[in-house]
């Protein structure tokens, strides 16, 4: 059967999707990865680039034996994930998102970006500081400057156009939250509607931060979406 692999959001690890993973109960075999310059044994010297990021799932893949994948993509994982079903649509089966910016503009990843200043994030929200601490702890505030130079470069060079999106084949689940100020329901609405196969589900009473999404809702309908 067709595996699954889960891909985390920007700043995230593999970890943070774990609980989700361990919710399902399906037949098709689950794997988590870390993208490159994430987590406690990963390095990367090269600038955080989606195409990197891509190229890591790709990797993946080959080394696993794996020709073929279903994907669940968190927030940044969820846009990797569609870039796969565009450049690579071979690779690719069924794609779920949860929380994900599919339409990236200048003007979205400025907005972004003003989350990323460490000396804020320690300061305001200490917690979230000592949580990044935790998952990247070779140092989170490179991977936060990484990663904002990831963000802006996007808007400045969005992976998939609005011509694109309706290109994508694949059977494309939306979830989007209903509290979502990241990815809001509009946005995901106007690409559902331009898919071939797609469909949209918002969750109720649930924020961006995906440790704050309703599980068991989310894992039926990944249940239901895989089987």
């Amino acid at each position: 059967m067709t595996p699954i692999i889960f891909l985390h959001g920007a700043l995230g690890t593999s970890g943070q999707l774990k609980p989700l993973a361990e919710q399902l109960d399906l037949e098709q075999s689950i794997h988590l990865m870390n993208f490159e310059g994430h987590g406690a044994d990963s390095i990367s010297v090269r600038p955080f680039r989606m195409e990197h990021f891509m190229e890591n799932v790709i990797d993946f893949m080959d080394q696993h034996g794996i020709d073929r994948a279903d994907f669940f993509g968190y927030s940044m994982g969820g846009y990797i994930a569609m870039m796969l079903a565009k450049g690579h649509h071979e690779r690719v089966g069924k794609i779920s998102t949860l929380g994900t910016v599919l339409k990236w503009s200048s003007e979205i990843a400025e907005r972004e970006v003003k989350f990323l200043n460490p000396d804020k994030i320690i300061e305001k929200v200490p917690a979230f500081a000592a949580e990044l601490e935790k998952r990247h702890p070779a140092g989170w505030e490179n991977v936060a400057a990484k990663t904002k130079d990831l963000l802006l470069d996007l808007g400045d060079n969005p992976r998939i156009s609005d011509s694109e999106w309706s290109s994508i084949s694949q059977p494309v689940r939306i979830h989007t939250g209903d509290r979502d100020a990241t990815a809001g329901i509009e946005q995901s609405m106007s690409v559902y509607r331009e898919l071939k196969n797609g469909e949209l589900m918002v969750l109720p009473d649930t924020p961006h931060p995906v440790e704050r999404a309703n599980i068991k809702l989310l894992a039926d309908s990944l249940n239901d979406f895989f089987a």
